[in-house]
């Protein structure tokens, strides 16, 4: 005698959204036919936990160090990972963040996401698409800076940042041959830095 399968419940639907991602969108709940009061319901039993606006992840999800990086890509698709961020990622120099600094284009809507602080600065043009790579952390597609592009971000953002953290990176990035000089000079053109880098970039390689 064969048995039927007992019907999914709403609970398990949005679960199945989740695993393949590790995250689901209120859009796709709604998509799948699914009421969005039942995403609440799971915030509200511990089950899932709020990323970002319409954004949601599991809350027992396994955490990494780049835990944030993740949090904040979910959150904004388009954005990437840069500065003091994108160093720390490729584990260069001493900067430990506090908060996690994410590039977003002119004119885009800065990304929001509960319990977890953002620095958005707003890149343009080259100095935008210039250097982006894309990392999985945490099941999610992250889009981080390469360690010449974040090198000439810092020597852009000097004044935020400060120069000495902008050296510290090119002296320790150079030495660990992380990226060409063919990268560098790329990457200064696109951030339009060339002639403020040339001085330290002469007195690092020679």
């Amino acid at each position: 005698m064969a048995f039927s399968h007992m019907p999914e419940t709403a609970r398990q639907r949005i679960l199945r959204l989740v695993r393949p991602k590790g995250f689901v969108t209120a859009r796709a709940v709604s998509r799948a036919g699914i009421h969005t009061q039942e995403l609440t319901r799971l915030v509200a039993d511990g089950t899932l936990e709020r990323i970002g606006p319409g954004r949601y992840c599991l809350a027992d999800a396994d955490v990494t160090e780049h835990h944030g990086l993740a949090m904040a890509a979910a959150a904004s698709r388009d954005g990437v990972i840069c500065l003091l961020s994108a160093l720390a990622f490729h584990q260069i120099g001493t900067q430990l963040p506090a908060e996690v600094w994410i590039a977003i284009e002119r004119g885009q809507r800065p990304p929001k996401v509960a319990g977890l602080r953002l620095r958005v600065v707003r890149f343009s043009g080259p100095s935008f698409r210039e250097g982006i790579e894309v990392h999985e952390i945490e099941r999610q597609r992250v889009r981080v800076y390469g360690v010449a592009k974040t090198i000439a971000d810092l020597f852009k953002a000097r004044n935020r940042v400060g120069i000495d953290v902008a050296v510290e990176a090119l002296r320790e990035a150079w030495r660990e041959r992380r990226f060409t000089m063919r990268e560098l000079d790329r990457a200064a053109r696109a951030c339009r830095v060339e002639r403020v880098m040339r001085p330290y970039v002469e007195g690092v390689v020679v």
